[in-house]
């Protein structure tokens, strides 16, 4: 809320006019002004007022300006969200999902093209046989999954037909997003269908681990969005909007001890969302670029990095996998809690482009690498520098 600033002010000149006048009375060493004085107390009223009165014939206009510059911006924010919720609710849809017959829960998801595909998340999807699809204006839709990937939580349903007035929903870049930028979420939380709420960007680059485990571990889904923009149960799989009304994530979770909204909430980056759902579309899952390796997801301490005469940026690997496009490449492991010695290969670059953590490294396989191509490591190997290529193969 843009608050009024004027008011104070008055507050302030106030007791600034009577200390002027207590200056004015104790010139007197004895701190009395005699009824004889001299003193024409009337006059320093007269002229402590009409100074004031000449202060504020300077001050009043700038700050009455200013009042009408925050209500008109105030107002411009207004009807801007009043335009995207008019713009883009009729594409959020409530995503009912049964299984036997039997109700499991609801959830979000947007129109993503003109034939009909919906996004929304894996996990709101999981378990079902049955969808129905409900748009805002009423009208309902049996959903079917076209496809599905429990790594980045996103799935497709597809409606045989859109209602005339739920058209796609554009995208964004979400790589020119900015931490304090004003989002959006519109979905169905706790089942109230057609609910907006506000906030911003509260951090950039964080990571979730995925719904799949493999060899003891996680994948991650890096570069995720995190907001404080209300987002609880029913959420999942909805849009959060820029102020121009385009998708910058897909709600995905939420940090919460007591299962609502605690401020800190999580949205899959709408950039894999645009590398992701065609995939999906087309062939009904999606082919990650691999390397096989386990990397170290501690950062090291700065004694550690002297000690191993390293680089604070960088990735650490602790294994390489059998039969991977790593071993095959001959890159080397080490598990530092047997023995501190660097006798395994650090990462720093890929194609060139400095990797600061494990975390760069995925987002660049995500979002700049496909399944077959060959790119150009270069690692930290015995305290030199070597490139070595790799030919990127498949995620099991």
């Amino acid at each position: 809320m843009i608050r009024k600033l004027y008011r104070p002010f008055y507050l302030i000149v106030f007791p600034f006019f009577f200390l002027a006048l207590a200056c004015q009375a104790t010139t007197n060493p004895e701190g009395l002004i005699p009824a004889s004085s001299t003193v024409d107390t009337q006059a320093i009223v007269a002229q402590a007022v009409a100074t004031m009165r000449a202060e504020m014939a300077v001050v009043e206009p700038v700050l009455l300006a200013d009042t009408a510059v925050n209500s008109q911006i105030s107002a411009e924010i207004e009807q801007r969200l009043i335009e995207i919720y008019q713009q883009v609710n009729p594409s959020v849809v409530h995503i009912f999902v049964h299984a036997n017959s039997d109700f499991l829960g609801s959830g979000t998801g947007f129109v993503f093209d003109a034939s009909g595909h919906i996004v929304t998340n894996n996990h709101v999807i999981d378990g079902g046989d049955e969808y129905e699809v409900v748009f805002p204006d009423g009208q309902r839709r049996f959903g079917q999954v076209v496809g599905r990937d429990v790594d980045s939580d996103l799935a497709i349903l597809q409606v045989e037909q859109l209602p005339a007035n739920a058209p796609p929903v554009p995208l964004a870049d979400s790589s020119t997003l900015h931490v304090g930028q004003f989002v959006v979420a519109i979905g169905n939380p706790f089942g109230e269908a057609s609910s907006m709420s506000v906030g911003i960007i509260s951090a950039l680059g964080r990571t979730l681990e995925s719904q799949r485990a493999v060899s003891g571990g996680f994948f991650s889904i890096p570069q995720i969005i995190q907001t404080d923009a209300a987002i609880n149960p029913g959420n999942s799989g909805g849009p959060l909007l820029n102020l121009d009304g385009h998708v910058v994530g897909v709600n995905s979770a939420i940090l919460s001890r007591t299962g609502a909204n605690s401020g800190v909430g999580y949205a899959i980056p709408v950039n894999a969302v645009r590398n992701i759902a065609p995939a999906l579309i087309t062939a009904g899952r999606y082919r990650y670029p691999y390397i096989g390796i386990s990397m170290r997801s501690e950062p090291f301490t700065l004694r550690e990095l002297e000690l191993l005469a390293l680089p604070p940026q960088g990735v650490w690997i602790t294994a390489v996998g059998q039969n991977t496009p790593a071993e095959q490449a001959g890159l080397i492991g080490h598990n530092l809690d047997a023995s501190f010695r660097p006798d395994g290969d650090y990462i720093i670059a890929i194609n060139g482009v400095p990797v600061n953590s494990s975390d760069d490294l995925l987002s660049y396989l995500l979002f700049e690498t496909q399944v077959g191509e060959t790119v150009e490591l270069t690692v930290i190997r015995r305290g030199e520098e070597v490139k070595v290529p790799l030919t990127l193969g498949e995620r099991p």
